[in-house]
């Protein structure tokens, strides 16, 4: 017995959801609890392997607090190949670090400093870090 892929839309909109659950600080558990499922059924829906249909992500969205576009935004056009991204989105990676734990919080934390001046600092230690290690490799 052969297993299918998950299909690159419904693993992008997964983690999507994943991301967004997150940022809000909700565990599986509860947002399973909201939409009358178990934490199981959202671990599938967020990794892919089972399809989230249209009154749930309507659904999803509203618990989550964002608009349903916000579970397409940047993901895969539906082209045959299924790789593809629309023109004007964010890169991949952006999604792929938003998705870590340590993308998200330094996402929050680094959203919750006001002074500007203190933000481009942070910004510039950062890629002076960045450029050393790239620098140092062999």
């Amino acid at each position: 017995m052969s297993t299918k892929a998950p299909n690159p839309v419904d693993k992008y909109v997964g983690s999507r959801v994943r991301m967004r659950r997150i940022m809000l600080g909700m565990s599986q558990e509860k947002l399973g609890e909201a939409l009358g499922l178990t934490f199981q059924q959202v671990q599938k829906y967020e990794k892919g392997t089972n399809r989230v249909g249209a009154s749930r992500i309507q659904q999803i969205s509203e618990i989550l607090q964002v608009p349903v576009s916000f579970l397409f935004e940047g993901g895969p056009s539906g082209t045959a190949n299924g790789e593809s991204f629309r023109e004007g989105t964010s890169p991949a990676y952006v999604s792929d670090f938003l998705a870590t734990s340590e993308g998200l919080a330094l996402t929050r934390a680094f959203t919750r400093i006001t002074d500007a001046k203190l933000r481009r600092s942070i910004v510039d230690l950062v890629e002076q870090i960045a450029a050393r290690e790239i620098a140092d490799r062999p």
